[in-house]
């Protein structure tokens, strides 16, 4: 029994240790999978497991961290990065080479306007950054996203596909309203039943894997529904993936020469991965049922992206001094 349960325990967190690894396996399966089958009965659980891929991300989420005015001029700058910098590339990019599959640039659109999610944090950590500043950062930027987001789509996209307001609200709340509140609940009860520790120790490592469970059976069902047309049209799909690459390149550019002229090293690197990380997880559950298919395997792209970008931008700083400050004066005045 011991045996079947770290069996078990190992089958349960290998896509969330392995995830650049799993996510193309679960690209190269679902277009298998989708050549051979018609899986399009599947779309009804999109909805459904979106939620539920969502709901523990939201379990020790704290709104009250957005209260928080202290660092305003690194908030400042994150949010100016995100909500106006950030949507500009995007759309520029999805004017310039997307427009022939308006759900392509529709999905570019949704992963540039819900910025930060818990690998900001994951990320800031591990490259010795600003943690408390990436903290509120994604809390921020997560609220702000959700109240922004179907105006942003309908001014960028609305004259390529159809934006529903109201749709686009309905889904924003399904997938991530509802799974806020019912995780804030949540780590209430906890919270009044276990301790801050052992709530870090026993229970939060299990919410990123069963959170990437979620994510992995969206990748598959929207790869698979999209699978015969992306055989006969593999350079839209080429065109997708180096749009992708472009807008993730262009964002590390941005916020690394912002980061290194106004601030200091820690908070250089908040910013850094407070803009170019993307929450992708609501993005392509938004994209799969308020667009479709097409638009999730943009984000899809993403998840190609995004892991490996960030682990080598760490690399490649601790070896390089990248955010270094241009001056003592810039990291005394930050």
């Amino acid at each position: 029994m011991a045996k079947n349960n770290i069996y078990l325990k190992e089958v349960f967190f290998w896509p969330s240790r392995n995830i650049a690894l799993a996510i193309p396996i679960v690209l190269l399966l679902g277009f298998l999978t989708g050549l051979v089958f018609d899986t399009s009965g599947l779309k009804k659980f999109i909805l459904p497991i979106t939620v539920l891929m969502i709901y523990p991300t939201m379990i020790g989420f704290k709104p009250k961290e957005v209260l928080n005015l202290s660092q305003g001029k690194l908030m400042a700058s994150i949010f100016l990065l995100n909500f106006i910098v950030v949507p500009a590339v995007a759309y520029l990019l999805g004017v310039g080479f997307l427009l022939q599959d308006p759900q392509l640039f529709a999905g570019l659109v949704i992963t540039s306007l819900l910025p930060t999610s818990n690998m900001t944090i994951a990320f800031t950590m591990l490259a010795k950054g600003n943690v408390p500043a990436a903290i509120k950062s994604t809390t921020g930027g997560l609220l702000l996203g959700c109240l922004l987001a179907p105006w942003y789509l309908l001014f960028m996209v609305g004259k390529y596909v159809p934006v529903d307001i109201l749709l686009t609200l309905k889904t924003i709340s399904l997938v991530i309203v509802l799974p806020l509140i019912f995780g804030v609940a949540t780590y209430s009860y906890i919270m009044k039943k276990y301790t801050l520790e052992y709530f870090q120790k026993s229970i939060k490592p299990y919410l990123p894997a069963a959170s990437t469970w979620g994510m992995v059976f969206i990748i598959f069902i929207s790869i698979s529904m999209n699978a015969p047309r992306i055989a006969s049209n593999l350079h839209i799909f080429m065109i997708a993936l180096t749009v992708q690459i472009v807008f993730y390149a262009f964002n590390y550019m941005l916020a690394t020469i912002v980061g290194r002229n106004f601030f200091k090293p820690q908070d250089s690197l908040t910013l850094v991965f407070s803009t170019v990380l993307r929450n992708l997880s609501i993005s392509i559950g938004l994209a799969a049922t308020a667009f479709g298919a097409n638009a999730a395997l943009m984000v899809s792209l993403a998840f190609l992206i995004q892991g490996q970008a960030a682990a080598w931008f760490i690399k490649l700083n601790e070896r390089y001094a990248i955010l270094k400050s241009k001056s003592v004066k810039n990291q005394i005045s930050s």
